[in-house]
């Protein structure tokens, strides 16, 4: 039933006899701050040898009377009157997940089998990191939400590609975690939510490219996104294959786009940054096409203390977005081995990662593309592709393919051209902005 020898340890206190009680109860709280349990024996030296003690109803009362009398929060242990190679003892069983304890008004840490007193930057710490989970934004609830906020589809669709079976709204948001005590919280809208820029504007992506290396260089496109997680990595996906090189090969039959960044590498980096975000911080993802790379800038510095070493070549990954993370891992846009950033150092080996103020960029450099001649083919009719636009600024996309009989990408590189030339522009959002002939080019 007890151990036949005795030591102590970080969870497992000696004591000669209740003499000892106060430092006793000082270990008491000291074991709760390290490992939210522990025992205490009395009647036990320190070097383990059973002396056993006098132990009468009196005795368990003033133990039970003193630790209830000068540990806060309050405790309630079981004090039982053991015998041990036919002594009697006391053994003294205590847990609890309040911390910090203080035993006297001052507060303890174990250390080994030492007790020692926490400065109040200890003591502070050891708060935030008890916390640490409560403070989470993505785990925050939000009385402001209602279940008419989150879309069916959206979560039906997601539950699909999980290979969960969808039953109800409330009881699948339940399931991913994603309401408390009927409470949605922030991860439910950002990730499901009919419109979340109704109540995060600024948790959205903003694109922009530029002709030259910098941000003072002339914009080719500035273009705002809104919408839910998903939604916002694929238009960042998209953006930057409209924006960037894309080369073709043939492979049997089949011509295959090779953009000149390693798509999976870029789509790991995205996924990163909405995962990894601070969003706490009213601030959107900004991805930046310059004529010499591409940046993906995220709120949100390495979090809890990693460093740029740490991730490289330690291999170290920690999760601001624990509950994100899950729901990412569930469709597999995630491992939960943190493998992410080693992926994305394999597939594009000079990309630069930096970690600054609240932010964290990878940056990754642009190559040139040798185009085959199909490609370059598709590549006509520049001047009928400005009189379209000058005939109607909000075309689409898709109608230029109509009318030009051309292929989605051909369409794109054309008008990327035109873009880097000076020669058209973008105004205005993905949805409602407008095309705009720049100068003399009818």
């Amino acid at each position: 039933m007890y151990p036949q020898t005795f030591k102590e340890t970080e969870t497992i206190e000696l004591k000669t006899s209740t003499s000892e009680l106060k430092e006793a109860i000082i270990s008491i709280s000291s074991m709760l701050n390290k490992h939210l349990s522990g025992s205490i024996y009395f009647g036990i030296k320190n070097d383990g040898t059973v002396i056993g003690q006098m132990v009468s109803e009196q005795t368990i009362r003033n133990i039970s009377k003193s630790i209830s009398d000068n540990i806060e929060p309050k405790i309630y242990p079981k004090i039982n009157k053991i015998l041990i190679n036919d002594k009697e003892c006391v053994l003294v069983e205590f847990q609890g997940n309040h911390v910090p304890y203080y035993a006297y008004g001052r507060a303890y840490m174990r250390v080994g089998d030492e007790d020692r007193k926490l400065s109040a930057k200890d003591i502070e710490d050891l708060i935030l990191q008890k916390n640490k989970d409560k403070l989470r934004w993505d785990t925050e609830v939000n009385e402001k939400f209602n279940l008419d906020d989150i879309s069916e589809n959206k979560l039906k669709s997601y539950i699909k590609n999980a290979g969960l079976i969808y039953t109800s709204k409330k009881e699948v948001l339940e399931k991913l975690e994603l309401i408390k005590d009927d409470i949605l919280t922030n991860a439910s809208i950002v990730l499901f939510g009919v419109n979340p820029s109704k109540y995060f504007s600024l948790l959205n992506l903003r694109c922009a490219t530029f002709l030259g290396e910098n941000k003072a260089s002339t914009p080719l496109d500035m273009t705002d996104f809104d919408g839910d997680i998903f939604e916002l990595m694929i238009h960042a996906e998209n953006y930057i294959l409209q924006h960037i090189n894309v080369g073709m090969r043939l492979e049997g039959l089949y011509r295959i786009d090779i953009p000149e960044i390693n798509k999976d590498a870029f789509r790991e980096a995205i996924t990163n940054a909405f995962c990894h975000r601070d969003y706490s911080i009213p601030q959107e993802i900004n991805i930046a096409v310059f004529k010499n790379r591409i940046e993906i800038i995220n709120p949100g510095s390495l979090y809890e203390g990693l460093t740029i070493k740490d991730i490289l070549f330690r291999k170290i990954s920690k999760r601001r977005n624990s509950l994100i993370a899950n729901i990412f891992h569930r469709v597999h846009l995630v491992e939960k081995w943190g493998t992410g950033i080693e992926k994305i150092n394999i597939l594009e080996p000079t990309v630069k990662f930096d970690s600054f103020l609240d932010f964290f960029s990878t940056t990754f450099m642009r190559k040139k593309i040798v185009l085959d001649d199909q490609d370059a083919s598709d590549q006509k009719s520049d001047q009928k592709i400005i009189e379209l636009i000058s005939q109607n600024p909000k075309i689409t996309i898709d109608e230029l393919m109509h009318k030009l009989d051309f292929s989605a990408s051909g369409v794109k590189k054309i008008i990327k051209t035109l873009k880097e030339q000076g020669k058209l522009k973008r105004v205005g959002p993905a949805k409602g902005g407008h095309w705009e002939v720049i100068g003399d080019n009818l």
